[in-house]
C-alpha cells in the first residue's frame, strides 16, 4: 500500500488509516483484534483512536477503544506502526472525562496523554490531536458561527507550549488538529512559527462526496502551511454506500443509536447519493469503492480513515486502493457536486 508523508513530519502513513471508534461498543475485543491484524496484513500502518471512543460516548465505555488497541499493540513491533489518538475538548458535557474538566490546558493535556499511554500500553504516541477546538466554532455538521456564544478559552500559545513540553519528554512525537477551521489552522501555524513551538502536521476533518467544504478555504490553508488532511467519514456515515436509499438496514450505527447520523439526514442527500450510485454502476464500481477512491484522489489528503463493524466491510473498503478514477469519472462526479453542492456539510 502506498505511503504518504504526513505534513512536514517524518511520518510515512499508509494511504488508508484504520479508524477504531466502534471498538468497545459495536465491536468486541476479539473482533477489534481481527480487524487490526487484517488491516496490518494489507499494508496499513496507521491506526487512529481517541480517548472518548467508542462512539456514541458513555461513562461505561469511555477509553475502551484505546484499551482494546493496547492489548493488541503490546504484541506488535511498535516502530512499524503509526498510532494516533486525541484529547477530548470542552463543550460536550462528558462528565466522566477527567471529572468534567476538559479545557485544553496543561493539567488536562498531561493527564489525558498519560491516561492514553497507559490504555494503549505504549511509551509514546506518534500523532496527538485536539479532537475539536477549545473555543466555540461550528462543528459536527453545524454551519453557523455564533459570536454571541463565545466563551473563555485556553490561548493557542498556551496549548502549544504544553505540547512542546510533552514532545520534549518523549511522550508524543507530533501534534494535529481535528474539526478545525481555516482561522484555527492559520493561528496554530503562525503562533508556532512566531514562538518557536511545535508545528501542527495534520488536520482530521470530515471529507466525502456529499461534504466537500474542505475544498475551499481549508484547502488553501493546508497548502500554504504544509498540513495533511486525515479525511474521516469518507463514506458519509455509510450513506454513500447506497445502503440507506431504500431501507434502514439493521445493526448499523444510524439505526442502532437514536440521533446518530443526523449530519447526513438532510435535504438533497438522497438525491446526491442516488446520482453517485448511478455513476458507480455505470463504471461497474461499487458505490463504496467510488466514494473512497474519490477521497484518496484529492491532493490534500494524506490518509483516508475507514471504519468497519465487520471484517467483510473492512475487506471491501481496503480493496478500494486498487481503484483509480479516470478523468471522465471525476468530471461526472464534479457535475453532480455542482447540482447538489455539499448537502451534508
Amino acid at each position: 500500500m502506498k505511503q504518504n508523508q504526513l505534513g512536514t513530519s517524518n511520518l510515512k502513513v499508509s494511504e488508508i488509516c484504520l479508524g477504531t471508534m466502534t471498538y468497545g461498543q459495536q465491536n468486541t475485543i476479539k473482533e477489534a483484534h481481527q480487524q487490526l491484524d487484517y488491516a496490518i496484513s494489507q499494508g496499513v500502518n496507521f491506526i487512529d483512536a481517541a480517548e472518548m471512543y467508542p462512539v456514541p460516548p458513555s461513562a461505561e465505555t469511555y477509553g475502551l477503544t484505546e484499551t482494546y488497541i493496547g492489548e493488541w499493540l503490546k504484541h506488535q513491533q511498535r516502530d512499524k506502526l503509526i498510532i494516533a489518538t486525541k484529547i477530548a475538548g470542552p463543550g460536550r458535557g462528558f462528565k466522566w472525562v477527567r471529572d468534567g474538566a476538559k479545557a485544553i490546558d496543561r493539567d488536562n493535556i498531561k493527564q489525558a496523554i498519560d491516561d492514553s499511554l497507559k490504555r494503549l500500553q505504549t511509551d509514546y504516541i506518534d500523532l496527538y490531536q485536539i479532537h475539536w477546538p477549545d473555543r466555540n466554532v461550528p462543528r459536527f455538521g453545524q454551519t453557523v458561527f455564533q459570536p454571541n456564544q463565545l466563551e473563555e478559552t485556553v490561548p493557542i500559545a498556551e496549548q502549544l507550549a504544553v505540547f512542546a513540553d510533552v514532545i520534549k519528554a518523549g511522550k508524543i512525537r507530533y501534534i494535529g488538529l481535528s474539526n478545525e477551521t481555516p482561522w484555527g489552522v492559520t493561528q496554530f501555524s503562525n503562533i508556532a512559527k512566531q514562538l518557536g513551538l511545535p508545528k501542527v502536521v495534520s488536520i482530521q476533518n470530515a471529507y466525502n462526496l456529499i461534504n466537500r467544504v474542505f475544498d475551499g478555504a481549508l484547502a488553501e490553508a493546508v497548502y500554504y502551511e504544509e498540513i495533511g488532511l486525515l479525511a474521516y467519514s469518507p463514506l458519509g456515515f455509510g450513506f454513500l454506500s447506497g445502503k440507506y436509499l431504500n431501507s434502514n438496514p439493521e445493526k448499523t450505527r444510524v439505526t442502532l443509536f437514536e440521533n446518530f447520523g443526523q449530519r447526513y439526514r438532510k435535504p438533497k442527500v438522497n438525491e446526491a447519493v442516488k446520482a453517485y450510485v448511478e455513476i458507480a454502476k455505470h463504471y461497474q464500481l461499487s458505490p463504496a469503492h467510488l466514494a473512497l477512491a474519490f477521497v484518496r484522489s484529492r491532493w490534500f489528503v494524506a490518509s483516508t480513515i475507514i471504519g468497519a463493524t465487520t471484517l467483510e466491510q473492512l475487506k471491501e473498503n481496503l480493496e478500494s486502493v486498487n481503484v483509480v478514477l479516470n478523468k471522465d469519472i471525476l468530471e461526472e462526479l464534479d457535475k453532480v457536486h455542482v447540482q447538489f453542492p455539499n448537502p451534508a456539510p
